[in-house]
């Protein structure tokens, strides 16, 4: 059903991923990929981190992004189930072999070439390269968990 009335206030909040090490899953988020760190909530047996981009350019504070947490679109929640950090591997299934279920994650760049020579030299592990495939225009890249992000230009790409 298209809009409606009943659903004009609708929108879609955040996705949540499991990770292993908040350290490391935090670092890489903030650092090769560009979120901002914007609430972090710590419960007895699990810690939950929402992180988004920061369109504002650098003039929304801290208390600012926090209050405007429920209000936006596009954030990405990271749920740390304390103890994780000391296993071996991660425990968790990033959905991309069987049992099948979740895909991905994406985010659009201003210059797709740019972005994944940044994360070439950034060591960032690739699952497919721009020049892998017949679909030339985009690019996964994997977190520290395994999770796949597709990395794919911010405009219609050219046929």
């Amino acid at each position: 059903m298209p809009y409606s009335e009943e659903t004009a206030t609708y929108k879609f909040n955040h996705t949540m991923l499991r990770v292993k090490d908040p350290n490391v899953s935090l670092q890489f988020y903030t650092e090769i990929i560009g979120m901002d760190l914007i609430e972090k909530l710590e419960f007895k047996d699990f810690t939950l981190y929402f992180l988004a981009f920061d369109h504002s350019g650098g003039k929304a504070t801290d208390s600012e992004k926090k209050a405007g947490r429920r209000m936006r679109e596009g954030i990405l929640e990271l749920t740390h189930n304390h103890g994780t950090e000391s296993l071996d591997t991660t425990p968790y299934h990033s959905g991309n072999s069987e049992p099948r279920g979740f895909g991905h994650i994406a985010i659009t760049v201003g210059n797709v070439e740019e972005a994944c020579a940044r994360f070439e030299r950034l060591g960032v592990t690739f699952k497919k390269r721009l020049t892998d495939g017949t679909m030339k225009f985009i690019a996964f890249i994997l977190d520290p968990d395994g999770y796949w992000i597709e990395v794919l230009q911010d405009s219609t790409p050219e046929k």
